[in-house]
């Protein structure tokens, strides 16, 4: 494995406040993450995940310490640029797909290049990758005629389209059955082991620990393990 840092956590802690209420989502994290991981981030609910995966993805500030992501000091970058830091070089996967419903597969694809300022050859990128993906029969499709699975195969090719460093996913297979979260992930494993994604993955799901060459398990906002393993073998079926 390509042992370039991409993000790099040192004691990084974040604490929310209501009122006079503070709650501490994390209370020193440490933690590297390298070009070429697929990490799974586990832990029960509470520990911490979301946030640590909303502050890499520069979606949140951390109250302290230091994190750099993509070789930006993330505490002081500001607004503006963390805005074009997730637009150049950060891929979204949400729980809830966010596909935008009266666009086509195709547009939803193309509209994340439109943002980047992609000319003419969006429409033809945004084909290609969903070509790629093996959702060419979704192309025309929009959001209501698809399953929860099509949806969110479709929000991973958009993910990608924008050829990002980094892919972060925020639960991906919450909402899906056994047979669609394994054709997900096997479409992940595949761009992580054919193009080099770096994926890093919140999960409750057992199906994705299996899946993932490296689980960091957070408890109570701080990182309790962190180990590599062997993957399941990805069939080509």
């Amino acid at each position: 494995m390509n042992e370039t840092t991409l993000v790099e956590a040192k004691d990084v802690t974040k604490v929310y406040r209501t009122g006079q209420v503070a709650v501490h989502a994390l209370r020193g994290v440490t933690l590297e993450i390298h070009d070429g991981d697929f990490a799974a981030i586990v832990g029960p609910s509470g520990s911490g995940k979301t946030t640590l995966l909303n502050l890499v993805g520069a979606l949140d500030s951390v109250t302290s310490g230091r994190l750099t992501v993509l070789g930006e000091d993330m505490t002081a970058l500001g607004r503006r640029g963390k805005a074009d830091l997730r637009l150049r070089s950060l891929g979204f996967v949400f729980q809830a797909y966010n596909l935008i419903p009266v666009l086509t597969a195709r547009e939803n694809v193309e509209f994340v290049l439109e943002l980047q300022g992609v000319g003419r050859e969006r429409e033809s990128r945004a084909g290609q990758v969903l070509r790629e993906l093996g959702l060419e029969d979704l192309t025309d499709r929009r959001p209501p005629e698809m399953s929860g699975g099509q949806q969110q195969r479709v929000a991973v090719a958009r993910a990608v389209a924008s050829r990002p460093r980094l892919v972060l996913a925020d639960e991906p297979t919450a909402n899906l059955d056994g047979e669609n979260a394994e054709v997900l992930l096997r479409m992940m494993r595949s761009l992580n082991a054919e193009q080099g994604l770096t994926f890093v993955l919140s999960t409750h799901d057992p199906r994705v620990v299996a899946h993932a060459r490296r689980v960091v398990t957070l408890v109570d906002g701080r990182v309790a393990r962190d180990e590599l393993k062997e993957p399941s073998r990805v069939d080509d079926e």
